[in-house]
């Protein structure tokens, strides 16, 4: 039997152009982002609108030319940045699920639920409403007005768990109750949104049956059985056997959470649902030393999200505002899109007996879309729900609502106090030790919080 032949290697040209695109969209991400720390704000509001600008909205408008040369919409050199970009996000997505504190999980469940439930239902609902009001206004011709408002009403009510994680992560909240509460909302959220997603792809596919919801469904409860009853020990033999390596736990890390990533993608869910879930198995287990991960974390923090940031923003294009009909309706799904959002999780806040403050600083961090958001809206335009103008809008929406989050949740912080249990838990990360069962440091060892 003859071998077969050897796969070519990329091109020099195609390899030089790569080489330009990560360094031009990292270094712009770079530099926007530390002008964003300069204003006050964290260094992912710069980070996004790196993508925006370097897209056909500013240099693609500019300099054509140059444009289609750096950034090029063959789809094989795009797919070379979109590969980049997800080993990036499910990366990121992982470390935020260590950082999850799953003993106030299990105390504060209820609350987180009451919150995602009540930041779901009523952007849902107005996002259903708002795209019959404007199907046809934004919508193909070819598409169905039911698919098309009832996937604005999901694009309406998911949150962005990696927007949110590089958020509180950058404004070092991700320790307080409140950024481990909106944490746990938003991945309620996230997976429900995946589910929907999944229903109205079918819908727009070939119409929507009761078997695909229900093995949607069954996916996304075989994913949590399968990360308790078999996830769980697995991970715990691993980091035992790795145990005292940095080097070794930082590639392990790496690998578990990119195949649980596979694993999830591979039923119909989007990858970053197990990147999250296997980074809350091992930050659980006591055989793992967060000390060891500083590496990782830098790398992801400094190198691969904002890369990823910068990425997402290449497809906006905001000559499409340039309609006044498109500008009304941009205007009004913002509007409905904040209102929602934020409405529903203040008030499951409030309900769940949250103060105000803090419930605000719960409605500004679900509010933030961010790429999920972003994600959604690609699904929407390769399906051909959306058109371009859209896409543009609804990516708009998740650039605006997490420029939004940061300032407003400076302000509602400054007005929570930090507990003993969060002390305890700053001080668990910083040493790289695990998350407290309860708040049992006393104030007088606690270390003093960084000032937000």
């Amino acid at each position: 039997m003859p071998l077969a032949a050897p796969v070519p290697p990329i091109g020099s040209g195609s390899l030089l152009v790569f080489l330009l695109q990560v360094a031009v969209l990292l270094l712009t991400a770079v530099l926007l982002g530390r002008l964003a720390m300069r204003a006050r704000m964290p260094p992912i509001v710069g980070e996004m609108l790196a993508g925006v600008l370097l897209g056909p909205s500013l240099f693609g408008w500019l300099a054509p030319g140059a444009s289609d040369w750096l950034l090029p919409s063959d789809p094989a050199r795009m797919h070379m940045l979109d590969a980049v970009g997800q080993i990036a996000v499910v990366l990121l997505v992982g470390i935020t699920g260590i950082e999850m504190d799953l003993a106030l999980l299990r105390r504060r469940g209820r609350t987180a639920l009451h919150i995602s439930l009540s930041g779901l239902l009523i952007p849902l609902g107005l996002g259903i409403g708002v795209g019959y009001a404007l199907a046809k206004v934004l919508s193909p011709a070819n598409v169905d007005t039911t698919v098309f408002a009832v996937f604005m009403g999901v694009a309406m009510c998911v949150s962005a768990i990696p927007v949110i994680a590089k958020t509180l992560m950058d404004m070092n909240l991700i320790h307080r109750n409140v950024g481990q509460l909106t944490l746990m909302a938003g991945t309620i959220d996230d997976a429900f949104g995946w589910l929907m997603l999944s229903v109205v792809s079918a819908m727009a596919v070939d119409g929507l049956t009761t078997g695909k919801f229900a093995l949607a469904l069954a996916h996304l409860l075989l994913v949590v059985l399968v990360a308790v009853l078999i996830g769980r020990p697995v991970v715990r033999v691993v980091l035992r056997l790795n145990r005292g390596s940095q080097d070794r736990t930082v590639a392990i890390v790496a690998v578990l959470v990119l195949f649980a990533a596979a694993g999830t993608q591979s039923l119909g869910l989007e990858a970053v649902f197990g990147a999250f879930v296997c980074g809350t198995l091992i930050g659980s287990c006591r055989e793992f030393t967060r000390s060891h991960l500083a590496s990782l974390r830098t790398v992801v923090l400094c190198v691969l999200a904002p890369l990823f940031f910068a990425t997402a923003g290449l497809r906006v294009d905001l000559r499409a505002l340039s309609r006044p009909t498109v500008l009304a309706a941009a205007c009004a799904v913002l509007a409905v899109a904040i209102a929602g959002k934020f409405a529903g999780a203040y008030l499951g806040a409030r309900l769940s007996r949250l103060g105000k403050w803090e419930a605000l600083a719960l409605g500004a961090g679900m509010n933030a879309r961010g790429v999920i958001e972003v994600i959604a809206a690609m699904v929407g335009l390769r399906l051909g729900i959306l058109n371009v103008a859209a896409y543009t809008i609804i990516v708009l929406v998740a650039v605006v609502t997490s420029v939004m989050a940061p300032p407003l949740l400076r302000l509602a912080m400054k007005r929570v106090e930090y507990t003993e249990e969060e002390h305890l838990r700053l001080r668990a990360r910083s040493d790289g030790g695990v998350w407290p069962d309860n708040g049992t440091l006393s104030a007088a060892h606690s270390p003093r919080p960084r000032q937000q």
